[in-house]
């Protein structure tokens, strides 16, 4: 789509959905306005069954892009499969960096330790296009209590030639736990070691209690984000 018209389309979708509560839009983006061309980005993290439940209550054949960078906990693979299963997910697709990019540029695998915006590019950003080019709409789980650049988070976005959606941005802790209790969904079996969020295994650490919900991520570091929630972050 031309961003001319790809703004537009953002725009009149953020006025259309304004105030709208998250599960009714995205039943409406999942059988109206992107019937069969809308995915869901999930890294299958400390919250994101949640944002999964929503989607496969409407449909379970919704895809779901999942980037595995080969930098991941063990924990997150197994978790990913168990909610796979518990929700009867039927279209998870599993995305991997490629393995002539990770030879030239990672051969020992530690890019992330001395360029970890480098290797997160590496591993993921640059492996999305690809797996996002037969979509106009890609969905995320992001929310604004996370803090940082998420605060404002608009709830839709044109970003690299999509749209790009947050419809449960607006949705409190409160609201997010409320669904993991009435829904009896799993949780990711490293929230209970004190990880609240949960990205690569060499970058992600463990937070004190009450501490901010991203504070473990690129801990010690200027990085907040890995890229691919980034304006223009999908194939740089």
């Amino acid at each position: 789509m031309e961003q001319e018209a790809l703004d537009r389309r953002v725009q009149e979708l953020n006025k259309r959905y304004e105030g709208v509560d998250g599960q009714k839009v995205l039943r409406a983006l999942i059988e109206d306005e992107f019937r069969g061309r809308i995915a869901v980005l999930s890294s299958f993290g400390a919250e994101s069954v949640v944002l999964l439940d929503v989607v496969a209550e409407i449909d379970p054949s919704v895809p779901v892009i999942f980037l595995d960078t080969g930098k991941l906990f063990a924990e997150t693979i197994t978790y990913r499969d168990d909610v796979i299963a518990h929700l009867g997910l039927s279209d998870v697709r599993i995305v991997t960096p490629d393995p002539v990019q990770i030879e030239a540029r990672d051969p020992e695998g530690i890019l992330w330790y001395w360029d970890p915006d480098s290797c997160c590019a590496l591993r993921k950003v640059e492996p999305l296009p690809s797996a996002i080019v037969e979509f106009d709409a890609v969905i995320s789980g992001r929310k604004r209590y996370h803090g940082a650049m998420r605060s404002e988070l608009a709830l839709f976005e044109a970003v690299d030639g999509h749209v790009k959606t947050d419809p449960i941005a607006s949705w409190t802790k409160e609201q997010v736990m409320a669904r993991f209790e009435s829904r009896r969904l799993p949780r990711h079996p490293l929230v209970a070691k004190g990880y609240p969020s949960i990205g690569c295994e060499p970058c992600t650490s463990q937070v004190a209690e009450g501490g901010d919900v991203r504070a473990g991520r690129w801990a010690g570091t200027m990085k907040t984000e890995c890229g691919i929630h980034l304006q223009n972050g999908m194939g740089i």
